[in-house]
């Protein structure tokens, strides 16, 4: 189960399910909030299942021992069926929000494993983060009692924290994945670019906030303002090599850019 566990990439998984539940109830969603809460775990869980199952044989080729697969902890077979029985739980969550909410959290999943099945590889692949992102305050507001589309510059917002996230994600493994054929957008560009680009989509995404929320309460202020130091934090980490510290400081800025968007009132 531990080796299950750690296949999920559950550091991210465990954030964007947070964050999340955070938004659904700051948006007024009330107990519904349990039933984001659900989808958006079982999304994750499937996207980070699918990723390692698709890349079982390619993590065997790098020598990645820190992956259950390689090590023997788990069979492949068992990690891809975990993807598709965390995808079927997904969509019958994702149901209880409604219709029109499930179709947009589907089609933000969708673009995950599009990312894990091919994109990842691409130059485009940036565009499944973004579209992800951006999709997952529709999915909150949506459903019931709110019925109602986010404001554009909340999607904007969300958007750009994806496309940059993705970025500093990449940091880490640039060398391993271009060693077995992966060359996604930040693999193209380089480290020293890429974490430029990165800290550039953050502190847009807090503009975005910025200039989208009027008035701006006292707690959205401060909040903006750790999303600028948390940026310099990810320049400072991506330009030293410090990837993995750049992307837990991407997830830090993700977490105060939803602070902002509770805190700045009524998101529908």
């Amino acid at each position: 189960m531990l080796a299950l566990l750690r296949c999920s990439h559950p550091g991210p998984t465990a954030a964007v399910t947070l964050f999340a539940t955070v938004l659904a109830i700051g948006a007024g969603r009330g107990w519904g909030s349990v039933w984001i809460m659900a989808a958006v775990l079982a999304g994750q869980l499937s996207v980070g299942w699918l990723n390692d199952y698709l890349d079982a044989e390619r993590d065997r080729a790098a020598g990645r021992v820190d992956k259950p697969i390689v090590a023997g902890e788990i069979a492949t077979a068992t990690v891809g069926r975990g993807a598709t029985l965390a995808l079927a739980a997904c969509a019958a969550l994702s149901l209880l929000s409604g219709v029109p909410a499930a179709a947009v959290h589907l089609l933000a999943v969708a673009a995950a494993w599009a990312y894990d099945v091919g994109l990842k590889a691409t130059a485009l692949s940036v565009v499944p983060y973004a579209l992800a992102f951006g999709l997952l305050p529709a999915f909150v507001t949506l459903g019931p009692p709110l019925y109602a589309p986010p404001p554009a510059w909340v999607v904007t917002a969300g958007a750009l924290l994806g496309a940059g996230a993705h970025f500093t994600n990449a940091l880490p493994d640039l060398d391993t994945d271009a060693a077995v054929g992966v060359r996604g957008l930040p693999h193209r560009l380089g480290a020293r670019r890429s974490t430029l680009i990165a800290a550039l989509l953050q502190a847009a995404a807090g503009l975005a906030v910025a200039t989208g929320a009027r008035p701006l309460p006292p707690l959205t202020l401060a909040a903006l303002l750790a999303v600028g130091l948390l940026v310099a934090g990810v320049v400072a980490a991506g330009l030293t090599d410090r990837g993995r510290l750049a992307f837990r400081l991407t997830m830090a800025t993700a977490g105060a850019l939803v602070v902002a968007f509770v805190s700045a009132g009524p998101l529908p």
